[in-house]
């Protein structure tokens, strides 16, 4: 069932995304060739506990981090640990902040030191469909409006659209009704309506779609080995349009 928010509700979770903004902005701020993936969870744990709140993820289905740190063909999930960031890379930092009943949801792919053309033309459009989608964000329209845009600039740019893994409603759980896919058919699914909050985020493959779920059961890679990105806002719905929670 999809939950409306009250006013008072979405201000509650203005709170969560505002240190969500703010945990992605440390990661981005500390992340550096070298350091180690556990060592950049530290510094997002530390900022988002340090404001009062919980990490969204930490022990969220036993997941053991508080950030989910994904590196190059990682789409989504990675567990923190002894491996270092190099130059070169990009790397995926999903944060969630838990306060006063309520999440906060939001992530950031960022280069570390100089990336590829390619890498930065996949995290270009990766981000671009999201703000694309947030754009379009109204009472009335639907999700399959919000899916089809995403997927046909991403696809006009010559890369995939994960399937497997969607967006989602987001509030006093972390993930609730209804589903928020990338790809979809314009003029069909939920209707958004004033008061629904949901996290967008396009997942975005430089090859194939197809993905696969490591021997951890977390980490998620592309089948290909090829690069991917991902980009994520919650979103409040408003009477006249919707408003970015997750925004520093």
């Amino acid at each position: 069932m999809i939950s409306i928010k009250s006013n008072k509700e979405i201000e509650k979770m203005r709170k969560a995304g505002k240190i969500t903004a703010g945990a992605l902005i440390a990661a981005g701020e500390a992340i550096r060739p070298g350091m180690t993936t556990h060592e950049l969870d530290k510094i997002v744990h530390r900022y988002i506990t340090s404001h009062g709140a919980k990490p969204s993820f930490l022990g969220y289905g036993g997941f053991p981090g508080s950030a989910c740190i994904s590196i190059n063909d990682e789409v989504i999930h990675g567990i923190p640990g002894p491996r270092k960031i190099l130059e070169g890379d990009i790397v995926s930092v999903d944060v969630g902040a838990y306060i006063d009943g309520y999440h906060g949801d939001s992530c950031k792919t960022f280069a570390v030191g100089e990336v590829s053309p390619e890498a930065k033309a996949l995290m270009k459009s990766t981000e671009e469909s999201l703000y694309l989608a947030i754009d379009m964000v109204k009472p009335g329209v639907r999700l399959g409006d919000l899916g089809a845009a995403i997927a046909k600039y991403n696809e006009d740019n010559g890369y995939s659209v994960v399937r497997q893994f969607v967006g989602h409603g987001v509030g006093r759980e972390l993930h609730e009704d209804p589903e928020v896919p990338n790809f979809g058919k314009a003029g069909h699914g939920v209707r958004l309506t004033a008061g629904m909050v949901i996290a967008i985020e396009p997942m975005i493959n430089q090859g194939t779609a197809e993905v696969k779920t490591m021997s951890d059961h977390w980490t998620v890679k592309t089948r290909d080995g090829k690069l991917s990105a991902h980009f994520e806002h919650t979103i409040a719905v408003t009477q006249d349009g919707c408003v970015i929670l997750t925004k520093a």
